[in-house]
């Protein structure tokens, strides 16, 4: 009976995580992307490149994972103009997770899978990568059953009422 007791709660709880719309990506506080951005300018004065790459790719992690739209776009403007001159793998590794983390914010779905599917495909075994790949697909599956509940919806009172308008004829 216990072990009953147990499959059902499980049960209730994934049906609940599934339409609480929750994910398990840590926000970002406006502090945190003001002192990574204070960072930056002091180390732009008296800094090597490495430490001001460092400091970049902080600021970037706080941006994407901000609460404001307008921080996610700017981050994601920052690793896309630095992608590109990167050659150190485990450094595009991060940029293209965090562009992808960037891109889930935005709710850019099928972009933030292809990056993540590249990120992957540099370190199959990254378990943050696999659980943000989790996370969207289960994201896009929400989505789908959601959009699957209002088409039906729609098509269910477009049916009654022509129901209704046929029986009033008659």
């Amino acid at each position: 009976m216990a072990k009953l007791e147990a499959k059902l709660g499980m049960i209730v709880d994934s049906v609940g995580q599934f339409f609480s719309g929750k994910d398990h990506l840590p926000y970002c506080d406006s502090d945190v992307v003001a002192g990574c951005e204070r960072e930056v300018l002091e180390a732009e004065k008296q800094s090597s490149e490495e430490h001001m790459q460092d400091c970049l790719l902080r600021l970037s992690w706080a941006l994407v994972h901000s609460k404001h739209p307008q921080d996610v776009h700017r981050g994601i403007a920052m690793l896309e103009a630095s992608l590109p001159a990167t050659k150190d793998p485990l450094q595009q590794r991060e940029k293209l997770y965090l562009l992808a983390v960037g891109y889930y914010r935005n709710a850019d779905y099928s972009r933030s899978r292809d990056l993540v599917d590249r990120c992957l495909a540099l370190a199959p075994d990254w378990r943050q990568a696999v659980t943000l790949k989790k996370t969207i697909e289960d994201r896009i599956t929400k989505d789908g059953v959601i959009g699957l509940g209002i088409a039906a919806t729609a098509v269910g009172l477009i049916a009654g009422g022509i129901a209704a308008a046929v029986s009033r004829k008659k």
